[in-house]
This record gives structure tokens, sequence and C-alpha cells, in this order.
């Protein structure tokens, strides 16, 4: 019986952090995680049970979600998109190093104010800054000596940037939240209150763990780290992939129509590694097929850019636009997005030719003002700054009533000035 294909799905090192940030909010929310944190939500219970007990207990709880919240770092920096299962890997020591530490910065913070309150907001200020770098410290080495170690914290800090503030933000949020369960709890029934607010605690821990996580992958070079994710991908596909391409390469030389048929299932789906869309083109090359070179050049740049792979993207538009100089991806955003990518990468050239093939294509599309403007500026830097002007003023007449007119009004008049001058 064959086995049935596994698929894990994976995150680009390069993925913006924006965008990891913006996806990270959901992240405790989906797979184990959500079980996991409403589980522990509801252990928090033992906290009921007399004082020792339930002191015990929920020293307990909190090993086990900072445990988790230890794989999630782990399994996130490692490339995985998706939240661990409960019990993989092997965090205990670091589970209780991480509650140890942040229970005596609690406690810290707690007494502060009784001791000096001019200095609880710095002591406050200065716990929040230090805890990421001890809490990622421990979630990799479990070694509790190194991860107090302040030059330790500094060569973190120092690697991070100013994406450090990430989880500094999420640690300050924590610490609000558990003045305003201070306050709130008292008017709510300690049934109620108990397992609501450790779910909170228990979403915010997992994504900043998660966020400190994705910033480690981003870095991944810097610590030594190779993806796990990326490995694993390699291992349940390779074989099979590399199996069909060297038999592809084998029935080429002699039946390359054959060949080409069978990449074409394997093809169909996004996941479909690169060296097989390469194998695909050359075959198709090998008998002219250039039509079915563009399509699949068409194909393809949409599903990178969907990936947000831009740089692929305008890879395969140069291959495309050497087969047909008039190429251009059907779709006006990718189109657009595709030419600001161009611009930026000091291809003025090819910057030019798709904003004119843009701007020829889709007329009355609402973008063409924007488009104008970047192919003005291309225009300018390449020493035709009338062009430029001419090109503005015929889109400033078809758009009269679009908002950026006035910007469009300006910039002629700018063009107009400078070669007067």
């Amino acid at each position: 019986m064959k086995p049935a294909h596994v698929r894990v799905r994976t995150v680009d090192p390069d993925t913006p952090l924006g965008e990891r940030f913006a996806d990270g909010l959901g992240y405790p929310l989906r797979g184990a995680a959500l079980p996991t944190l409403v589980g522990l939500a509801l252990v928090h219970y033992v906290g009921l049970l007399p004082l020792a007990l339930g002191l015990l207990g929920s020293l307990l709880v909190w090993g086990a979600t900072w445990r988790y919240a230890a794989e999630c770092m782990l399994h996130t920096a490692n490339g995985f998109a998706d939240p661990p299962d409960v019990g993989l890997g092997d965090s205990d020591r670091a589970a209780w190093g991480l509650t140890v530490v942040h229970v005596v910065a609690a406690a810290f913070c707690v007494a502060m104010p009784f001791y000096s309150p001019i200095l609880f907001a710095p002591t406050l200020l200065a716990v929040a800054l230090v805890l990421p770098a001890i809490d990622m410290a421990l979630a990799f080495d479990g070694s509790l000596l190194l991860a107090l170690n302040p030059l330790h914290w500094g060569e973190i800090i120092r690697r991070f940037g100013w994406t450090y503030l990430i989880p500094v933000g999420i640690n300050v949020a924590v610490g609000i939240l558990a003045v305003l369960a201070s306050l709130v709890s008292a008017s709510l029934p300690r049934l109620l209150s108990l397992p609501l607010f450790a779910f909170a605690y228990g979403y915010l821990i997992v994504l900043g763990f998660h966020l400190m996580g994705a910033m480690i992958h981003r870095r991944h070079e810097h610590f030594g780290l190779t993806p796990e994710a990326e490995v694993l991908v390699e291992a349940l596909g390779k074989n099979d992939d590399q199996r069909l391409l060297d038999h592809v390469r084998e029935l080429a030389a002699h039946d390359p129509m054959a060949a080409t048929r069978l990449l074409v299932p394997r093809l169909q789906d996004r996941e479909a590694p690169a060296e097989l869309h390469q194998a695909y083109r050359d075959l198709l090359r090998r008998q002219n097929l250039t039509d079915a070179l563009l399509v699949h050049g068409q194909i393809r740049i949409a599903a990178l850019m969907a990936n947000n792979e831009s740089r692929k993207a305008l890879g395969m538009v140069q291959d495309c636009t050497a087969i047909d100089p008039d190429f251009l991806p059907d779709d006006p955003g990718n189109a657009g997005a595709l030419a600001e990518v161009a611009a930026r990468s000091g291809m003025r050239r090819m910057a030019l030719r798709l904003c004119r093939g843009w701007l020829a294509r889709w007329p009355r599309d609402g973008r063409a003002p924007a488009v104008a403007l970047l192919a003005a500026r291309e225009l300018e830097a390449e020493g035709q700054a009338m062009e430029a002007a001419v090109l503005l003023g015929r889109v400033a007449g078809a758009w009269t009533d679009h908002p950026q007119h006035g910007e469009l009004l300006a910039r002629i008049q700018q063009l107009h000035s400078g070669t007067r001058a």
C-alpha cells in the first residue's frame, strides 16, 4: 500500500516580519495550540485548592505553559508554520527555568512599589527588556547560568536590533493584563475569572514565544541553526520528486513530449519544486513550444507572487520577455507590483517596459496614475524628462477626477521647470 503523502506547512525565512506578526496573532488559536491553551486554562482551577496544594499546582501549570511556549518557539524557529503537538521535544529543563525566572521577575515587580514606588516603572521596563533574551537563551540552551549572563543578553539584543522590541511589547502587555486581572478579578466570580485570565495569559505567552521564534528563523544563520522544516520537507518530498526528475530526463532523450506530459500532474501542485518547473520549461524550449512557455510563465508568476516571491517572479518575467518582448503578467496588480520591484532593484528598463505595457493594456484601471508616476520617475532618471511629462500629461487628461490628479499636475510642472533650467 502506498503511504499517504505528508504535508508539512513551512514558512520562508525571508517572509517580512510584519506579515509574520499579522499571521502570528492567530497562531495561538489554531492547530494544537488552541486545545492546549484551553486545557491549561481549565487546569488552573487547581489554584482553588488549599494554600500549599494550590500554590504547588499553579506552579506546575505555569511550568507546563512555558514548556509548551518554549516548544512553540523552537518549532517556529525551525521554520514550521503550525503549532507543535503537545509533548513534542524535550524542554522540561527549559520549562522549569522559565517558570523560576518569570515567577521571580513577577514577585520582584510586585514587591518594588512597597520598597520604592519611584523605582517601580524603571524596574518593570528593565524586566520587560531582558526577559525575551533570557527566554530565548533558556529555550535553546536550557542553561540558567548562560541565560542570566548580561553579556549574553547584549549579544542577543544586538543581533535582533529594533525587532527585539516586539517581544518586549508583548511582555508589557502581559504586565498590563496582570494589573487588569488583579483589578477585575475582585468584581468577577473566581470560577470565571481564573480560567478567563489564565487563557489570556497563555495566549500572550505563546504569541510572544512564537514571534521570538519567527525572529530567530529570519536570522537562523547567525545562530548556527539549520531549520528542521526544510530538512523534513526535503526528506518527505525529495525522493519522489528526484525519481520523477530522473525519469523525465531519461525519457526526454527519445520522447520529449511524453516527458513533458509526465511532469504536468506534479506541476499542478503549487508546492512542486523549482527544479521540476525548470525541467518543464527546458522541455518546452526543446520542442519550440513558445506559446506553452508563455502560458506556464503566466501561471508560475501568479503562483510566485501569491507566495510573496516577487524576485523569482521577476526572473520569470525576464525569461518570458526574451521569448516575447511584449509579454506582460496578465494580472494588473502583479504587473504593477513587479514594476515596483524592478525599479527598487535598479532594473530601470524592465520597470519602464512593465509600466508602459501596463498603461497600454489597462488605461482605465484606477491604478494608472500611480503606474504613470513610477514610469515618469524612471524616465527622468534615464534623462527623458520631456517624455515623462508627456506621459503624465496624457494620464492626467484621462483622470481629471482621480485623487492623484493634483500630484500628476505638480509632477508635470516640476519636470517642465527642470527642463527649462
